[in-house]
């Protein structure tokens, strides 16, 4: 019998890489959970035949009920909001009624660190709930991605050859999607006598520690010119924020995780769990910008 995984967050950073690379390893059905359809072309470029797309609406149980219908492993991501938990209950609750056989979350560095941040905390509370369903599972706790410079920062670097954020000094170990979307992919695809990460949960990490003006120094090397980075105030990101109609509360959250980051509480070292599930090195800085040069050009 071959799986249906289901992916959550299919058209994200993040998810769009999980339907990808599932769609080349293995047979089986790739179910690619859609919420804003418009997003859904750069799937589509996909050629594979085994590539699905089911519309789920976390907030709609009938679409939960039909994007589980037959799916034997879940990828889940899920959108922080007030209501994220109960989302997370509700899911996970019908899970377990369609006997879903593994779930790979997709959670934050340092989610079960204490006191802990606002974002750490809300996804531990996701956590909980999928341990206590006794679901076999992984959590994966990645640190920023390298792909923030092209959604977040893309724009700036090309018209003014600079990005703007308030991360201060503090280095990273920024990780590739692509290098996520990897661990999962492998957990996903063994078999269930192959259960070898079930209940383990892992921050991932690139291979290197960089500030963000030692990014800038290497954006500035692989592009061939100049780009700085500067350090607004915590007050101007969130005036930023606000003009782009976030919301308060999302807002608050991600203020109190990047204090969180620049007192230097993130992470202070690298891991090598992606050289060990994978067998190979994470991406590097330098690679990600060269694969990604065009969106800095």
């Amino acid at each position: 019998m071959v799986d249906t995984i289901l992916v959550t967050g299919a058209t994200g950073t993040v998810g769009s890489e999980v339907v990808r690379q599932l769609s080349k390893v293995k047979n089986g059905i790739v179910r690619a959970a859609i919420h804003s359809p418009n997003k859904i072309d750069t799937l589509k470029q996909i050629d594979n035949h085994r590539i699905e797309f089911v519309n789920l609406d976390y907030l709609e149980s009938k679409t939960v009920h039909e994007a589980l219908a037959n799916v034997q492993k879940i990828f889940l991501v899920t959108t922080p909001s007030p209501n994220s938990v109960d989302i997370t209950s509700n899911l996970v609750k019908e899970a377990k009624k369609n006997g879903i056989k593994y779930i790979v979350k997709l959670s934050v560095m340092n989610a079960d660190a204490q006191p802990g941040y606002a974002m750490g905390k809300l996804h531990r509370l996701e956590e909980k709930i999928i341990e206590e369903s006794n679901i076999p599972h992984t959590f994966l706790r990645p640190t920023s991605f390298m792909q923030n410079f092209v959604n977040y920062f893309g724009q700036t670097i090309r018209n003014q050859n600079a990005f703007y954020f308030h991360g201060g000094d503090v280095k990273i170990g920024f990780v590739d999607a692509r290098d996520i979307a990897t661990v999962a992919v492998k957990i996903l695809t063994l078999d269930e006598d192959q259960y070898t990460y079930n209940h383990k949960s892992f921050n991932v990490t690139g291979q290197e520690m960089l500030s963000y003006n030692q990014a800038a120094e290497i954006l500035s090397k692989e592009i061939g010119r100049k780009i700085s980075y500067v350090d607004i105030t915590g007050d101007d990101l969130r005036k930023g924020m606000k003009q782009s109609g976030m919301s308060d509360w999302l807002i608050d959250v991600i203020m109190d995780s990047l204090n969180y980051i620049i007192r230097g509480e993130y992470g202070s070292q690298t891991s090598d769990v992606i050289e060990q599930i994978t067998g190979r090195k994470p991406i590097s800085f330098d690679q990600f910008v060269r694969d990604y040069s065009r969106y800095f050009r």
